[in-house]
């Protein structure tokens, strides 16, 4: 399991997290993503959006399998570009 820790990010709005989710659902492993001890699954548009993150907030990306050395570096890439504009 890969994790990145991705800090003071800005709010996951509708539509970066469907560009996320599309993204994820690119990879066979396994995605989600963390904020203060609750984890969502990542390939789950409802999933990023119950997770409400706020500016400022600290978000943890982790992917697991055979792909997740290259879903954590597209999708983490993804995630900065998107959150921290």
């Amino acid at each position: 399991m890969l994790k990145k820790c991705l800090q003071n990010v800005n709010k996951l709005d509708p539509q970066p997290a469907a560009k996320f989710v599309k993204a994820a659902n690119q990879f066979k492993a396994q995605i989600s993503l963390e904020k203060g001890g609750h984890r969502v699954n990542g390939k789950s548009i409802m999933g990023l959006l119950e997770l409400a993150n706020r500016n400022g907030d600290t978000l943890t990306l982790t992917a697991d399998g055979e792909d997740a050395p290259e879903a954590l570096q597209v999708l983490g890439d993804l995630l900065e570009k998107e959150l921290n504009r």
